[in-house]
């Protein structure tokens, strides 16, 4: 049976060509378009080159390796160990029981016997030896296992710039109790926060009529959270945010973090004065938060 065998079938088979044949032209030719590389946003991050730190020292160059020997002390204990499971496995050669005398017509019963024994002292032998076998394979596992996770930690430093890292100063900066240098290597060394990305971004976004914000402090991004906060406001006619309610509708991130911090930036915030503007004007200021990978 023919799929176009009428003449509405085929009318009906053109126009829809014609349509996927025209969306297909405008996605093309008016499709969304992006920037490369895209805008960034956000605040400013400290230099570091470890997820943890501690003192006020900044350093401007990568740390020296603060773990280089206990690593190694690691490694070494990993050798000896392999070493003495080869050890072990070499070791593992047990003498056989040696045969019979050849059978003897005359003493039929005692070969039998022998040859029972024979069989026993056999099957001693080869459960010792899958013993020794299951022990060996359980200790070669674990020690799998261990050198896995140790590759693992060692490639997670390699990419952090963590314990492996082969620096040339000494010191650290950062809000840990850990030796290091908090931050990021795009980061700014005069920055006071630890997270967000390596440069700064739109301090906020202000509407109050038309009254324009003289003063426009940045929120403190000491929070590992991203996403934007609206933040309701109330003006009085001098320009001062006499009240802020963070986390008003629009808000895309409600951790308390980022609600206390863009609360905190709104009331600092100073408008310019307007002896015609109501006793309390409400407006709002969005701001932005953003990380990087």
């Amino acid at each position: 049976m023919s799929v176009l065998d009428t003449k509405y079938k085929r009318k009906s088979a053109i126009i829809t060509a014609f349509i996927a044949f025209l969306i297909l032209w405008l996605i093309f030719n008016f499709g969304l378009t992006y920037f490369d590389p895209p805008i960034e946003y956000g605040i400013s991050v400290n230099f570091g080159t470890t997820d943890f730190g501690s003192g006020n020292r900044q350093p401007n160059e990568a740390l020296k390796s603060v773990k280089q020997e206990e690593i190694t002390e690691e490694m070494r204990a990993e050798e000896i160990q392999e070493e003495v499971i080869e050890e072990e496995t070499n070791k593992v050669t047990e003498k056989l029981p040696e045969d019979v005398i050849t059978q003897n017509n005359e003493e039929t019963i005692a070969i039998k016997e022998q040859e029972e024994a024979k069989k026993r002292a056999q099957d001693e032998v080869n459960a010792k030896i899958e013993k020794e076998r299951f022990e060996r394979e359980k200790k070669e596992a674990i020690a799998k296992e261990k050198r896995e996770q140790e590759a693992k930690k060692k490639k997670l430093d390699a990419l952090m710039g963590g314990l492996n890292t082969s620096g040339k100063v000494t010191g650290g900066e950062g809000d840990d109790k850990k030796q290091g240098d908090k931050g990021k290597v795009t980061g700014d060394p005069n920055a006071s926060g630890y997270y967000g990305i390596g440069s700064s971004g739109s301090g906020g976004n202000y509407r109050l009529g038309n009254r324009e914000a003289l003063s426009k402090p940045k929120p403190t991004y000491d929070c590992n959270e991203e996403g934007i906060v609206y933040v309701g406001i109330s003006v009085d006619k001098s320009g001062n945010v006499i009240a802020a309610q963070s986390g008003v509708k629009g808000t895309t991130n409600t951790a308390p973090c980022l609600l206390r911090r863009a609360k905190e930036a709104a009331l600092k915030t100073k408008f310019n004065s307007d002896s015609n503007a109501p006793a309390k004007q409400i407006g709002l200021i969005i701001y932005e938060f953003s990380l990087s990978e």
